[in-house]
């Protein structure tokens, strides 16, 4: 039995590393989201202090419609051709949602600035 307590020791601290790994990796640090077009910063929003809304940003005539609800924002409806930023479904992760044909960006900003809302 004495042999066995390294071994499952060093198992435990190995586990306990993945655990932590992956929870750091989902883990964002702001609440801050910030929604960009061709690289410049049309909505600062605090998701904490947001109201449930539908924001609408228009690119060349057509429109993005991105819904923040209950704390938590998605690209409800988008005018371009594959809806792939529609189907990413909530923003969650460091992963942003991309409308590449609307040039649009929906991202957790690494800024900690109070920001309720901002129209660039």
């Amino acid at each position: 039995m004495k042999q066995k307590w390294p071994f499952l020791l060093a198992s435990m601290l190995f586990l306990i590393g993945i655990v932590g790994s992956i929870l750091l990796l989902q883990r964002t640090d702001t609440d801050i989201i910030e929604i960009v077009q061709d690289g410049e910063v049309r909505y600062q929003l605090d998701l904490q202090k947001t109201e449930n809304q539908i924001v609408e940003v228009e690119y060349e005539g057509r429109v993005n419609r991105i819904e923040i609800q209950d704390h938590q924002i998605h690209m409800l409806e988008a005018d371009c051709p594959d809806h792939t930023c529609v189907n990413m479904g909530w923003l969650d992760s460091a992963t942003p949602i991309v409308c590449l044909p609307n040039h649009l960006v929906i991202q957790f900003s690494g800024k900690t600035d109070e920001v309720d809302g901002r129209a660039g």
